[in-house]
């Protein structure tokens, strides 16, 4: 698919002078450092040097105070708490954070995960009866909550509070939970609204341990969960999430957690170190393996089974446990995968052999045999090869319940939320979007959809935009350069990668198809002393013929390390290809 590159404007020439200067780097380094509104000595040194004495203080969100309150009275009178949280990897992790904090010095609690197929999404009615049925008189439901009034008000009527701990838009009208934590909450004046379900439950702890005199050193032992979360629920990876990104995956590669270790195991990360009896990493673990690697696997139980089991795995302390767990887990990723290539084809197959869901601007396509667990993840790979806004739909206890994804800058909650008068239920954000509807709607809820995202659309064409930082020349790229360039890290929304673009290369001999339809370059600049540079491009053999014959090309590339047979070498990560007129 074409791809259209935007080259984003350069920084202000004064300030890239100034902050290049300050910090002695370049200009090309300075320039992505005032991109990213960074422009005083004291900024980049918080940019570059994150600290965890700059998070906000957690009772500045709106009801904190009320829910520690309330935690600490259950507490003292021995009441039975149950932590709840949704059962994917955002839900899961931030249940293992708050039930491990809590059960370290309190044992009058437990936690639940909601079945998918059973339960569905969010707080269920059945969760509460189980509540009710075996004594518990507190919940903190995490990831989850935040338009569950119906859900609240039938707890209420049995005798449960509920502490509301979630990151999502709330609906028109809040639940009457005892306390709601969730600073995009209208009336919340938390400085940073983007943590995930588990930062909010993070703050959460953080503001019990003030109170109660625990040390903040105690609470930094559950940065690997928020790490993951943030990772896996794609949170921009700015402000406060990139403190804690920053600082789980530091705890991530230093000490993992057995529940970690197993899984990094089966994904091939670790390695059994026969000399030390210990396990090592093959190399440092970055945001992007934790959503590929780690994510994937945690999402599985959930997906395949329940995730019960992938709270028992973040929990355990007992490496022997989490091996057996984590092979569970691996095998539920497995036929997860199968799942998932086989609802994908079929999807594919229908919208390139009907001639209106090919025409349309969006997809909202069904079948009643998929199963429920992957077609979130058919939904995300629909977006990406036909790239527009896309709903996968199934058959779920009578109802139609579905997943929606998204394009770059495109709102696709605000589309369903337009469309909410044919919908049992739905909730989630800007770029995804969970719902259901009854069967005879389903026809009705596709016209509808079609035209909204049309109107929005109002004639602009859905042509994948890839953002790319600054022009860059070879010659820049060197050994000090990349030392700087990584220091940008962790990555992710709000904090991509550097992109970069390089015009009128030069195929400098040696290119060649590898693997299964992957370039292996080696590129020049004529005009430009240096080289040749080493570059990768994945899934583009259709260009070598083209760059075989000398003509000039123009690379769309990430700048990263590579490593073979123990050497370390700069290469590009090229994402696109263009050749010159």
């Amino acid at each position: 698919m074409e791809k259209r590159w935007a080259i984003k404007p350069p920084g202000d020439p004064v300030m890239v002078r100034e902050i290049g200067q300050a910090l002695g780097i370049d200009q090309y380094l300075a320039n992505l450092v005032v991109q990213r509104g960074i422009t005083t000595f004291e900024q980049a040194k918080s940019f570059f040097r994150p600290s965890l004495s700059d998070l906000f203080d957690p009772f500045r969100m709106r009801d904190m105070d009320k829910a520690v309150a309330r935690i600490h009275e259950a507490i003292v009178a021995n009441e039975k708490i149950m932590v709840y949280g949704d059962y994917d990897v955002d839900g899961t992790s931030a249940v293992a954070l708050v039930y491990t904090f809590f059960h370290s010095f309190y044992e009058h609690l437990d936690f639940y995960i909601p079945d998918r197929d059973t339960e569905g999404y969010g707080i269920s009615f059945r969760g509460i009866d189980y509540a009710a049925e075996n004594g518990f008189t507190l919940v903190i439901a995490l990831d989850c909550g935040i338009k569950a009034v119906e859900k609240v008000a039938y707890a209420t009527e049995h005798n449960l509070d509920f502490i509301i701990c979630d990151h999502h838009r709330p609906g028109p009208e809040l639940p009457a939970a005892f306390a709601i934590l969730d600073p995009k909450r209208a009336d919340c004046t938390y400085p940073y609204k983007e943590l995930s379900g588990c930062g909010i439950g993070f703050k959460l702890i953080q503001a019990y341990a003030q109170v109660n005199c625990i040390p903040f050193s105690e609470l930094t032992r559950y940065l690997d969960l928020v790490a993951i979360s943030i990772a896996s629920d794609i949170v921009d990876i700015t402000g406060e999430n990139r403190i804690l990104a920053h600082f789980g995956l530091k705890l991530i590669n230093t000490m993992p957690r057995p529940g970690l270790e197993a899984l990094l195991r089966y994904a091939q990360m670790m390695k059994h170190d026969v000399a030390t009896g210990k396990c090592v990493f093959n190399r440092e673990l970055t945001i992007t393996d934790l959503v590929f690697m780690i994510g994937p696997r945690i999402n599985a139980a959930g997906r395949i089974e329940n995730g019960k089991n992938s709270v028992k795995l973040l929990i355990t302390q007992d490496l022997d446990e989490a091996l057996k767990l984590g092979d569970q887990i691996n095998n539920y990723n497995i036929e997860r995968k199968n799942l998932d290539a086989l609802a994908t084809m079929q999807a594919s197959e229908m919208i390139k052999g009907d001639e209106k869901l090919r025409n349309a601007k969006s997809t909202v396509i069904y079948h009643p045999d998929w199963h429920k667990g992957v077609i979130g993840i058919v939904a995300s790979r629909l977006t990406e090869t036909f790239y527009r806004p896309t709903i996968v739909l199934t058959l779920s206890n009578g109802l139609i319940t579905g997943s929606a994804r998204s394009v770059k800058d495109f709102d696709i909650y605000e589309i369903v939320d337009s469309c909410s008068d044919l919908l049992a239920h739905f909730g989630g954000h800007k770029f995804a979007a969970g719902l259901s509807l009854k069967p005879e709607n389903l026809e009705a809820f596709a016209q509808k959809f079609e035209l909204a995202v049309t109107t929005k659309l109002n004639g602009t064409e859905l042509v994948p935009v890839v953002d790319i930082d600054l022009e860059l020349p070879l010659n820049a790229i060197n050994s000090k350069f990349y030392s700087v360039l990584r220091q940008f890290a962790p990555f992710g929304p709000g904090n991509m990668a550097p992109l970069f673009v390089t015009k009128g290369l030069v195929d400098a001999g040696g290119s060649r198809i590898v693997g299964k339809n992957h370039l292996k370059l080696s590129v020049v600049h004529p005009e430009i002393t240096g080289g040749p540079f080493s570059a990768i491009a994945f899934q583009q053999g259709t260009h070598f013929r083209q760059i075989e014959l000398g003509i000039p090309f123009n690379l769309c590339y990430h700048v990263e390390e590579n490593e073979w047979n123990g050497s370390v070498n700069l290469q590009l990560n090229i994402k696109d290809i263009k050749f010159s007129d």
